[in-house]
């Protein structure tokens, strides 16, 4: 089941509603409060990369943000197709808080979420857990400066038809939850950069940052990251991912 809602852009949390784009959120939060401009810097340069990550086997869409995550919120969904069939489908969700919340070590937080159509037998490999989580944290530990706090689950998923859909075959699913928080790489002597450990910026009692804080963070690249985990769920594993699906599965 695909998990994303074709519609008008979301980002939440800026001007007081949502925006008709991420570009124009990001141009109407300049005049507002310091919150709604750092959102919008980082809205910006969440998205930068995305056009360098499209290509003709993923494809992307705006979808609608979740609203009681955090007080400022954007989503984009995509759809990986191999075959011409869709095979893959995932959710990344870009938080901020101005305040923090518990256990995020930060005030960015990523929510990603991954679902791909998986063979009988990968589904029921002992390994499916180890090696699906192993996709996104190479994937993170490839792509992005730094990040804190991961959390997630993965999760078998056995699809069954009755009544008039009794004579379906059974679907067999992988689905990853996940989420982590954007931080900066270690300075020279192996510290954080910046005055919050996670954050990689100085709060000042606010969190409030400027471009070069999220040059650090480098949100775009927490797409790539997000991307490569979705590939390799679709079974085209990125280089240096580890293969869970026998040869001839993709």
């Amino acid at each position: 089941m695909r998990d994303a809602a074709a519609g008008a852009p979301a980002v939440t949390g800026i001007a007081g509603g949502a925006a008709d784009a991420p570009g124009t959120a990001a141009q109407a939060a300049v005049a507002g409060s310091p919150a709604e401009a750092t959102f919008a810097a980082a809205v910006a340069a969440f998205i930068a990369g995305l056009d360098a990550r499209r290509r003709r086997d993923l494809q992307f869409e705006d979808v609608p943000a979740p609203k009681r995550l955090a007080p400022y919120a954007m989503a984009i969904a995509a759809t990986v197709q191999r075959d011409g069939t869709d095979v893959a489908w995932g959710r990344l969700v870009l938080l901020y808080d101005p305040d923090g919340q518990q256990g995020w070590e930060g005030f960015f937080r990523l929510v990603a979420y991954v679902r791909a159509d998986v063979e009988p037998e990968m589904a029921a490999d002992p390994l499916l857990g180890e090696v699906g989580w192993s996709w996104l944290s190479e994937a993170l530990d490839a792509h992005v400066p730094g990040y804190a706090a991961p959390s997630g689950t993965v999760t078998r998923v056995i699809t069954e038809g009755f009544g008039a859909k009794r004579d379906e075959l059974p679907l067999t699913g992988f689905e990853l939850r996940a989420s982590w928080s954007p931080a900066c790489p270690p300075e020279a002597g192996g510290h954080e950069a910046g005055g919050h450990e996670a954050g990689g910026y100085e709060a000042g009692g606010h969190g409030t940052a400027g471009n070069s804080d999220l040059d650090r963070l480098d949100l775009s690249a927490h797409i790539a990251a997000w991307c490569d985990c979705l590939s390799a769920a679709a079974g085209l594993e990125p280089q240096g991912t580890r293969a869970l699906r026998q040869p001839g599965h993709g």
